[in-house]
Parts: C-alpha cells; structure tokens; sequence
C-alpha cells in the first residue's frame, strides 16, 4: 500500500494511491492516519473522492511529525569517505518539522550559510507506540518507508561538536512523496533498494541501502530503549558516500540547483534551491 498527503485547495488529506488516481482518506494527513487504531485496515478499505496524480500536490508525507529522529554516519561508504571508522552505535540528532517541505517544493538556502550539502536518505516512519522493543517488536511497528534528503548546513553543523544547528534549517528538508509499507518493498532484514541523488542532472550519490550499519528494526529498537515512539514519528536513517563535502573541491548547493533524490520501490524528490529571500 503506498500513502500519501494530497494538497488540495484550502486543505489536505491523506490518500491511498492506487495507479494514476489518489484515494482520499478520511484523515487530513497520513500522520493522523497512523494515530488511529487499526490504521492498516481503514487505509485499505476507505474510499472517497478519486484524483488523477496529474492534477494534485503533494505535503511532507507526515506534515508534522512529533519527533524527526536522524542518524549520522550510518552507511559504511559514507563513514569510510569522512575518515572515520564504523561506529558501535548509532550516531542521533534531530530534527524540528519546520525543516520540513513537500516532495516537489524549493528548499530553501538560508543566507547565513555558503556551504548547504545533499543527503539521500531512507526514511522510517512509526505506525505503533513502542518503548524497549525487540527487534521483532520494532520491525512490526513500522508503518512504511519514505524518501527524504537530510540538507545540511555544513558550515554550522561543524561549529561544534553538535549538529543540530545545522541539520534543522527551516524549508531544507524535502520528505516524500509517499509511504511505501514494508510489504510492497522486498528485502530481509529491511528494504534493500538503489538510493541516489543528482544534482544539476549529475548523480552524486548511489548506493544499496544493504551498505546500511544499523538497519531500521535496530534503530527503533534502539531510539525505542531512550524514548517513547508513536504513530508518524520519523527515523532518518542517514546517507551513503558522495555528499558534497567530502569531495576535493568541496562542492555545495546553489540558487537555481536542481538536486533530485530517488529509492528504487518508493519514489523520488525533485526540488529546486533557492536562496532565502
């Protein structure tokens, strides 16, 4: 089943997407969709009014999640390329929704910073309230999977040891265009799938998220022994090697780029940067 957060005039709503048309649903987002109980079933079997995919816009598939939950230095090319060696356990910052934009929106490139980086990532999203998950626990708790691209401000980010001021500019982080449930994606133990993304039609990352350290039921099981997590939360499960950073020269989003973000089984992001104001 693929879901998705439709745009529509004045409002939005979750749908089911089914072919060309999107089915609407009777939640205003996925996010609220996955709070409800028995979420599965009421996706399945609702149906409203149809859309053709044409004609609609698509939201951050969960608008506002109430965590955004990332993970740094998790595929074994990346970690090798920054000069590091592989981690005994994963790497956690985060994320405010604010960072977030739809699928197909410009990102925008905040003036205080010269140096905004791509990373192409496999996002979890959270279908059930799990806390001190097992690993089975946490792979049944996983509503789906989603595309996103973790833009980083590198010169904040590397102003300290913390990287939250520069993981979580506001309109940097496209997120979608739909959740893809784990049945309609093949791999064991997690996905395995082709994740790229160009920039200005070059592609500068790709990789199989089998390179993965820490896959995604670890992670929940994981974040799930520190907090709580619910229905919509989001995993970010970090980037494969080619960010823009470690190339010689270093290379960074500019006005006008076009950086297009895809997994093979899920779908892709095509967005323009644009400098703020």
């Amino acid at each position: 089943m693929r879901l998705a957060t439709l745009r529509l005039p004045g409002r939005t709503v979750a749908a089911r997407i089914e072919g060309d048309l999107a089915v609407e649903l009777d939640a205003a987002d996925v996010g609220e969709l996955l709070a409800r109980p028995g979420w599965r079933e009421l996706a399945a079997a609702g149906g409203g009014a149809s859309h053709p995919l044409s004609g609609v816009g698509y939201a951050p598939v969960v608008p506002r999640p109430g965590k955004i939950l990332c993970v740094g230095l998790n595929y074994r090319t990346h970690i090798l390329e920054m000069g590091r060696e592989l981690p005994r356990h994963p790497t956690i910052f985060a994320k405010f929704p604010e960072a977030l934009v739809g699928p197909y929106d410009d990102i925008v490139l905040p003036a205080v910073s010269s140096e905004m980086d791509w990373e192409a990532e496999l996002a979890v999203v959270i279908g059930d309230t799990v806390r001190h998950a097992s690993p089975e626990r946490a792979r049944a708790a996983i509503a789906g999977y989603s595309v996103l691209n973790d833009v980083t401000a590198r010169d904040y980010q590397y102003r300290t040891v913390q990287w939250l001021q520069g993981k979580t500019f506001e309109a940097t982080t496209p997120f979608g265009p739909v959740l893809v449930t784990p049945d309609e994606i093949a791999g064991d133990p997690w996905p395995s799938c082709e994740i790229s993304c160009e920039v200005d039609g070059e592609t500068v990352q790709r990789a199989g998220t089998a390179d993965l350290v820490f896959g995604p039921a670890e992670l929940v099981s994981y974040l799930s022994e520190i907090l709580t997590l619910r229905p919509g939360d989001v995993i970010a499960t970090g980037t494969p090697g080619g960010v823009g950073h470690a190339r010689d020269p270093k290379r960074y989003l500019a006005g006008g780029s076009r950086m297009v973000t895809r997994i093979a089984g899920i779908g892709e992001l095509a967005n323009t940067a644009r400098r703020d104001g």
